[in-house]
């Protein structure tokens, strides 16, 4: 007699599950109140699909919902969030059932199907994870491989190299910062909004200075923090960021567009960032916008490099873990008015 499929365990599973939809879209700040904890039934996987415990999700500032009039015009990679819906993220989570599918029940995956108790998906949309691939199994929802693709691709950064980071606190990067670093920067210069941050910028992560958001004209300070210009932009934020690195940069710098979090975190996520076109001409610098999508190619080389750091210590991840899927909502109000370094995780 054969053995009964691996792909239906004997696993009890619960009727319902919760999840987070969005139940109204923002204007000014972002709240709780604009998530609603819902309980739904847990569903059933069909041929080809995959039920997903899930274990562990990420928040970050570019899941703030958007308020867009004509969001086709801007090609986003993914749909901004409606109300009503489901909130979407990246998680880990554990497979229970696979009918038809390679994959096992047990295996870990990472999805996009986070702000959920229990996940359904297509099998290609679950990637298994080989546990021994990053020390920390959290490590698999960093922002490292954006960090990483700006790092290397975008800008490729260089020994020598002064490298100026917008956004330096958070997700990105906390890590594009010590990427860099260890791709041979000489000096690294961080954008951050506080002076907590900006303490632990340079005692902990290894940037050299701080350009202080809130504390005099951004471009004054990164005159004075790198003196001798810049060769490198790792730009999150856009704005007034993205211009005053533009006024100091050295001739053929290289700029990374790795996000625009200025529009993204305001009432008008398509608002524009006036540049001078002529600056970039003479100076022959190079503006580079560059998403993971269109590198996934790249994944298993990141993937190496990041988890050799980490065992090393030539690397930290810092993140904040919070419990519990009850916590999603604040946790991502928290992250998007500035009140966390590097990542930040819920435990479900």
């Amino acid at each position: 007699m054969s053995a009964p499929p691996a792909e239906e365990p004997c696993v009890s599973l619960p009727a319902t599950h919760r999840e987070v939809r969005l139940a109204a879209l923002p204007e000014g700040a972002l709240t709780p109140a604009h998530f609603e904890v819902v309980t739904a039934p847990v569903p059933s996987p069909g041929p080809g699909q995959v039920l997903v415990r899930n274990r562990l999700m990420s928040v970050s500032a570019v899941m703030r919902p958007l308020t867009l009039a004509d969001p086709d015009t801007l090609g986003l990679p993914r749909p901004p969030h409606k109300t009503g819906e489901v909130m979407r993220g990246p998680a880990l989570g554990e497979v229970l059932r696979a009918p038809g599918t390679e994959l096992a029940p047990g295996t870990l995956v990472r999805h996009r199907a986070g702000w959920r108790e229990y996940a359904l998906l297509d099998a290609a949309q679950a990637a298994s994870i080989d546990p021994e691939a990053l020390p920390d199994p959290a490590a698999h929802l960093s922002q490292g491989f954006a960090a990483w693709l700006g790092v290397v691709r975008g800008a490729g950064v260089r020994r020598g190299d002064t490298v100026f980071v917008t956004g330096a606190a958070g997700g990105v990067g906390s890590l594009a910062g010590q990427f860099a670093r260890l791709h041979g920067a000489e000096r690294v210069v961080g954008s951050t909004g506080s002076h907590d941050k900006a303490d632990r910028l340079t005692r902990e992560l290894g940037y050299d200075a701080v350009v202080l958001r809130g504390a005099g004209p951004i471009e004054e300070q990164l005159r004075a923090a790198a003196p001798d210009g810049i060769d490198v932009l790792l730009d999150t934020v856009g704005g007034e960021q993205l211009r005053a690195a533009l006024a100091v940069a050295r001739r053929n710098a290289r700029f990374a567009l790795v996000g625009a979090l200025a529009a993204q975190l305001s009432d008008d996520a398509s608002a524009p960032t006036g540049i001078s076109t002529l600056a970039l001409i003479a100076r022959g610098i190079t503006l580079r916008g560059i998403s993971a999508m269109d590198h996934q190619d790249a994944m298993p080389a990141y993937t190496r490099e990041f988890g050799r750091a980490l065992r090393e210590g030539t690397l930290s991840y810092p993140y904040t873990r919070l419990t519990g899927i009850g916590q999603a909502p604040r946790a991502l109000c928290e992250l998007v008015a500035g009140r966390h370094l590097g990542a930040v995780l819920v435990e479900l």
